[in-house]
Parts: structure tokens; C-alpha cells; sequence
């Protein structure tokens, strides 16, 4: 009776066994992220809670807690969770990224607030007096251009109308000779400084006179501007040349049908 009994039971252990072996084991080479096989009985007594967590590289959460190793060796799927692959656990955490890109930025406002701190050191200050004088300085040589340009002006407007030598003339009746008809022409020139003035009395050049005026001293009097005037300033009713020079006025006195120079102690009046 008791051979019968124990029969069946050796059959069914085989019959477990050979169950049991036939279940394939997963490659780990093959899957990446499958579960791992099956741990043979004797390493399960030396497994921890601790071991796995270890192991698997996951939170205390994320870690199902077996209630005994009887379950757990029952159980064909292991309960504990799949391993990341390699490419999932090189995705660096988003808060890292962020702390990084936060402190890339904070890094170049420093830069840019030591350059603006370094532009505005190095950036020069003056006192009032420096711009005061570098203002004066620039009015003086604007004064100068301009006083330059309006020579320059002068200059090319005398060229247009006293040519070079300057020279002057102009007709008038001073009663040597001539008539409302025939008029007298004076000659004014200013030749290398010396002034000379040639009379035509009546326009007749046969009996031309030639007066000697004033000589010229001075930078650029070369083409200094001589004109005629006629009036009589000493009163005796007849005309009498006045040579100008600039803002010099040399009188000479019409005296018996001939201009002469005015004596020291002559009276008069321009």
C-alpha cells in the first residue's frame, strides 16, 4: 500500500522538474531591457532587499518588497523592475540641463557687467578747464581758418577787378588842359610796392606826368589796392588827388597845372 502511495508522488516531482527545466532563460546579451532569469535557490538565502536595490540602482519606491522567498521562488517572473539600457541612462536629468543653462547665463551677465565696469574705468574723465580750453582751442582755429579764407576771398576779388600789377584809372576835369570833351586820364598803379600815378592831361599822352607816391612796406603789399579821389581840401576852389592805400590817404595839392605834395604845416582837410 505504501509502494502504491509513493509511487505517484516520484512520478509527480519528475513530472514538476522536468516542467520546470523546460522554461527558457532570456539572453541578456539579446534583450537589453528584459527581466533577468531566474537566480538558482542556493544564492536566494544570500539575496537582500538592500542587494537588489543596490543592484537594480532604483528608489525604495520603485522596489516591490517580497513577502517571503517561498513566493518569490514560486513566481516565475522576477518582481524586480527591468534594468535601464545604456542610452537611458545617459539622458542627463532635465534639472541638471536647467542648473547648467542658469549658471552658462549667470556666468556671461558676470562677463558683461566686469566689461561695462572695465569700459567705464578706463574710460577717461577731464576737468571743466580741459573742455573749456580744447573749445577755445577750437574757436581760435576756426578764427584763424576763417580769417584765412576771407583773405583768400579778398584776394581773388582784387585779382578780378586791379588785375596784376594793381592798377587803377579814372577819368576826370581838374583844369590842366582838358574839358568835359576831353577829360584828363589818370593812371594808378602799384608796382612792386611803389605807388606811381601817370596823369594824361586833355587824354593827350604826348604831355603825360608821371607822380611818384608812397613805397610800401609790409607782407603781401605787393597787391595792395591803390585808388584815386578828387577833392578840394585846402580851398582854393580847384581839385585836388587823393592817393589810398588800404587805410592810408596821401594828398597831393593841384597847384599850377601840376599836383605836387602837401608841405608840412599846409592846412587841409579830407
Amino acid at each position: 500500500m505504501a509502494q502504491k502511495y509513493l509511487q505517484p508522488r516520484s512520478d509527480y516531482r519528475s513530472a514538476q522538474r522536468a516542467r520546470v527545466n523546460t522554461v527558457p532563460a532570456y539572453d541578456e546579451d539579446e534583450f537589453d531591457d528584459a527581466e533577468p532569469v531566474r537566480m538558482p535557490s542556493s544564492a536566494l538565502h544570500y539575496q537582500r532587499l538592500a542587494d537588489v536595490r543596490t543592484e537594480v540602482g532604483r528608489a525604495p519606491a520603485d522596489v516591490k518588497v517580497l513577502s517571503s522567498q517561498r513566493s518569490y521562488r514560486a513566481s516565475n517572473r522576477s518582481t524586480i523592475p527591468p534594468r535601464r539600457s545604456a542610452t537611458q541612462t545617459s539622458i542627463p536629468v532635465v534639472h541638471g540641463l536647467r542648473q547648467r543653462e542658469a549658471d552658462t547665463e549667470t556666468n556671461e551677465i558676470d562677463i558683461r557687467n566686469t566689461d561695462q565696469l572695465i569700459e567705464t574705468i578706463s574710460r577717461p574723465r577731464f576737468h571743466w578747464t580741459v573742455l573749456l580750453g580744447m573749445a577755445m582751442f577750437t574757436m581760435l582755429i576756426g578764427w584763424v581758418l576763417l580769417t584765412m579764407l576771407a583773405n583768400w576771398w579778398q584776394v581773388t576779388q582784387d585779382d578780378w577787378h586791379y588785375g596784376r600789377p594793381r592798377t587803377f584809372q579814372v577819368d576826370m576835369i581838374v583844369g590842366h588842359n582838358d574839358s568835359a570833351t576831353n577829360p584828363s586820364h589818370f593812371l594808378a598803379i602799384n608796382l612792386q610796392r611803389h605807388i606811381q600815378v601817370i596823369e594824361f592831361p586833355g587824354g593827350d599822352a604826348s604831355k603825360a606826368k608821371i607822380y611818384t607816391g608812397p613805397t610800401l612796406v609790409g607782407p603781401g603789399q605787393e597787391l595792395a589796392v591803390v585808388t584815386l579821389t578828387f577833392k578840394d581840401v585846402n580851398g582854393d576852389g580847384k581839385l585836388d588827388m587823393i592817393v589810398n592805400v588800404q587805410d592810408s590817404h596821401f594828398v597831393f595839392i593841384n597847384d599850377k597845372g601840376q599836383f605836387r605834395p602837401v608841405r608840412p604845416g599846409e592846412n587841409v582837410q579830407l
